[in-house]
């Protein structure tokens, strides 16, 4: 299995998974866009979640990763498998934890968990957008005192706009254009628009 995916093989594992769709969305937001992301839709399939987090993996393999970190619910399986497979790229024992939503809306580590001073984590989550969840992510973690090496996602939405004070690496940058309703260019070609979480998707 090959580590190395460029950006062309991650969308077309993506578009094969249901998770990445394209037509006439309306988003969460009420803007309409041309293509939508599922990103739970990946970790159905565990071939594919494999070869995507070995990739992830490999961005992170000189950082002497100990811990890899992730937001639930996206992250778990995520974590879980680029600390397998960072422990098969390096030798070494990497674990896999994950932090839980609170009752005040932050993250918090639980299960008895814990992290020592110093030790080197690693955050991932599948998309980064507004960089909401692993912001408060990243909060839980840092009364632990450990060294965050940095961030990994498979998809980056952010456009650059997001800043973790650490590097944040990616298998795929992609710009989503959106557009008001009355400005859309899909809806005065007269393509029907959809509402894609409303939908359920088959793998292609």
């Amino acid at each position: 299995m090959s580590r190395n995916l460029d950006a062309d093989a991650v969308l077309d594992l993506l578009r094969q998974t249901g998770t990445l769709q394209e037509g006439h969305f309306r988003l969460t937001s009420g803007r309409h866009s041309d293509r939508f992301f599922l990103m739970p839709h990946t970790f159905q399939y565990p071939e594919a979640t494999e070869r995507l987090c070995a990739g992830l993996a490999a961005l992170f393999a000189a950082d002497e990763v100990e811990t890899v970190a992730g937001p639930a619910t996206g992250g778990i399986i995520l974590a879980y498998e680029v600390a397998r497979q960072l422990g098969r790229l390096t030798g070494g024992h990497v674990r896999a934890v994950f932090t839980e939503k609170t009752e005040d809306g932050g993250m918090a580590l639980k299960r008895q968990w814990s992290l020592r001073p110093g030790e080197r984590v690693l955050m991932v989550e599948d998309a980064v957008t507004t960089g909401g969840s692993v912001s408060k992510a990243i909060a839980a973690l840092r009364p632990y005192g450990p060294t965050l090496v940095g961030v990994g996602c498979i998809v980056d939405r952010s456009g650059g706009q997001v800043d973790f004070g650490v590097p944040l690496r990616s298998l795929v940058r992609v710009d989503v254009a959106s557009w008001a309703p009355e400005e859309c260019p899909l809806c005065r070609e007269g393509i029907p628009l959809v509402k894609p979480k409303d939908q359920v998707s088959t793998r292609g």
